[in-house]
């Protein structure tokens, strides 16, 4: 029992490494120099990929309103700033590279998400955590320090899709805790029943077999399951496209179509409110959810507050949204749109 505890505990500290700080509507790509020029031919790219974060969709349908936004791309931006990339292949050759991190006003990038008819991504978007075991021929082994070069192509295609990211960093006795077998078969319901985050946790289990590489990915995530299989004669580019597919998957389940996209009113009433901070811990989580766009009181009782809000999508998608979080829950009564405060 000491150790399950233990290992329970270690899974939930032990993730420290790099939970992603995406920020949705910054796009960056590699460019040329610093000047005005060479920003301004890349600009367009870099909107290209905040649309894909935001919708999820990792090649964006051509249309005029994207071609007219993407000519005047410029007309769009809110800063920018530049950072030097270092990489490192597997021969542990090494290229810097400059990137431009330009980010885009955020009302003028969401009315081209509606004019283009794009989906839109929901932005409350739980951690992916990642386990990684791989077998190039010298027994198995938990992330390898020697194939970083990898695990960072892995990190950078999940930052550039708008997945957030996390692995864990366990220590050598650490390790011994967990059981290896299980996590190689994949059984991802294992790690949760452990302490990994049940909204998002994927298994890789990488095999070097000859020249080629086999990855099998198991993915567990708000209740959903996915499995698959890819093979490259490179590590990097399986795990790439292993990337883009768990981004895919996870992506359509929680998106809202364009058709969904419109302004509703949605009345909720909200109990459990013991506290003057309870109720501002509430009204706070309901203006920080990306479906809300207006929170206003309606009537108050005592531990009861009756909240109306203006969404940007029906109300369904936010009822998810409450059935994820961990703040509110329906009510014991029953009732439709009430719900209890979770302390």
């Amino acid at each position: 029992m000491k150790k399950i505890l233990l290992i329970i505990l270690l899974l939930h500290l032990a993730c420290v490494a790099a939970a992603a700080d995406i920020d949705l509507y910054s796009g960056e790509v590699v460019v040329a120099s610093q000047s005005q020029d060479d920003r301004s031919e890349v600009l367009p790219e870099a909107l290209i990929r905040v649309l894909q974060k935001l919708s999820g969709q990792r090649e964006i349908p051509v249309s005029p309103a994207l071609d007219k936004a993407l000519q005047s791309a410029d007309r769009m931006l809110l800063s920018f700033r530049y950072r030097n990339v270092n990489r490192t292949g597997p021969d542990d050759d090494s290229t810097q590279e400059l990137h431009l991190v330009a980010r885009f006003m955020q009302a003028e990038v969401d009315r081209l998400v509606q004019q283009t008819g794009l989906p839109r991504w929901q932005q409350e978007r739980p951690p992916v955590q990642i386990w990684v075991l791989l077998d190039d021929g010298r027994g198995r082994q938990f992330k390898p320090i020697e194939y970083e070069y990898a695990w960072q192509a892995m990190k950078d295609v999940a930052s550039l899709r708008g997945l957030p990211v996390i692995w864990p960093e366990l220590d050598d006795e650490e390790l011994q805790l967990v059981d290896m077998s299980l996590v190689w078969g994949g059984f991802t319901d294992y790690l949760i029943e452990r302490g990994a985050p049940e909204d998002g946790v994927a298994i890789l289990a990488a095999r070097r077999d000859g020249p080629q590489w086999t990855v099998r990915w198991n993915l567990a995530a708000g209740g959903r399951q996915w499995s698959w299989q890819n093979s490259d004669h490179e590590l990097r580019f399986a795990l790439v496209d292993g990337i883009h597919r768990m981004t895919d998957q996870l992506a359509s389940v929680n998106t809202i179509a364009a058709s969904g996209q419109n302004q509703w009113v949605m009345e909720i009433t909200v109990g459990e409110l013991l506290s003057a901070g309870d109720y501002a811990r509430c009204l706070e989580y309901l203006q920080g959810l990306s479906l809300v766009t207006a929170v206003d009181v309606l009537g108050a009782a005592p531990g009861r507050v009756q909240f109306r809000m203006q969404i940007n999508a029906s109300p369904g998608y936010l009822v998810e949204v409450f059935d994820r979080g961990s703040t509110l829950a329906p009510a014991r009564s029953g009732s439709s749109f009430e719900y209890e405060f979770l302390r």
